[in-house]
C-alpha cells in the first residue's frame, strides 16, 4: 500500500504487517520508530493521483454511478478515450 503521512500510524503499519502488506508511506516527524521508506515506489502514487483528478469531471466515473463492472469499464474507456484524443 501506498499513502501520505496521513496513513503514517503505528496502528495502521501493525494492521498492515500482521496481513502481509508492505506500505510505503512518509514517516511524520513526531514518529519514535522510522521503517523502510521505498522513494522510488512513492513517486509512482503521483500517476494515480493525477490520473484521478483528471476523471473527476466525468461524475460517472468520478462517484462509481454504474453498479455493473461491464457498465462502469465502459464509462471509464469513454472517459480515457475524451481525454486522449
Amino acid at each position: 500500500m501506498v499513502g501520505d503521512k496521513g496513513y503514517s500510524s503505528g496502528h495502521i503499519r501493525g494492521y498492515l504487517r500482521r496481513r502481509g502488506i508492505r506500505i510505503t508511506t512518509p514517516h511524520k516527524r513526531n514518529e519514535q520508530h522510522r521503517g523502510p521508506f521505498d522513494k522510488q515506489i512513492y513517486k509512482q502514487r503521483n500517476r494515480v493521483v493525477r490520473l484521478i483528478n483528471r476523471l473527476k469531471p466525468f461524475g460517472r466515473v468520478a462517484t462509481k454511478y454504474e453498479k455493473r463492472g461491464a457498465n462502469y469499464l465502459a464509462m471509464l474507456t469513454l472517459a480515457s478515450i475524451t481525454l486522449w484524443s
